[in-house]
């Protein structure tokens, strides 16, 4: 089955019958969004997107929300260009930090960030790429909490990183961030899976 890189009007339940079965819904997203949830370093966490998980996310929206088609244009609009097109993996990165001040100090330090992020696997080394058109760095130098970075491949990066058991590793090489981490063997496979 070809894998799916965008969702349509089409797609999206009515916000009357999702209601029904959101919880059954909620649940059964827990276990994906497990298997492709990385945390990198002390405060960054990386999910990684696939059409399923940007569905429920528009689902999750909408019935939050409640802003019928017009909104349903602009969900779509948001999180169409964080499916993977086949030959890219795409992450949401978080830089979790409760505390207020302690948080603005930090972004304050981070910026560039989103330009710094990797994977390496094999012989290969991928550079992740923030989302086009969106600033995620001010002109200050300050970082955004969170980042939209996809990780495009080559055909023969696609077919190494789908090899079951390479060693994948994650990181940034911001000089105030980093940090680096093993990808387990499970969220590799997962997000084989999103790769043509």
């Amino acid at each position: 089955m070809p894998i799916k890189t965008e969702i349509t009007a089409a797609d999206i339940m009515p916000i009357d019958a999702y209601t029904k079965v959101r919880k059954e819904r909620r649940t059964a997203m827990m276990p994906v969004k497990k298997a492709r949830r990385m945390d990198i370093g002390p405060v960054a966490t990386a999910y990684f997107e696939n059409y399923e998980t940007m569905l429920h996310q528009v689902h999750e929206m909408l019935y939050i929300e409640k802003g019928g088609d017009e909104q349903l244009k602009d969900e779509l609009a948001a999180y169409n260009p964080l499916i993977p097109k086949g030959r890219e993996l795409v992450a949401t990165v978080m830089f979790e930090i409760d505390d207020p001040i302690r948080r603005a100090n930090f972004l304050g330090r981070l910026g560039g960030v989103e330009e710094t992020m990797f994977l390496k696997f094999g012989e290969h080394e991928v550079k992740g790429r923030p989302e086009e058109d969106v600033d995620r760095t001010n002109a200050a130098g300050k970082a955004s909490s969170v980042q939209f970075i996809h990780f495009p491949m080559s055909d023969d990066e696609a077919e190494a990183f789908k090899t079951e058991g390479i060693q994948v590793i994650i990181g940034f090489t911001h000089p105030e961030y980093a940090h680096m981490t093993i990808m387990p063997e499970a969220t590799r496979a997962a997000l084989a899976g999103d790769l043509a």
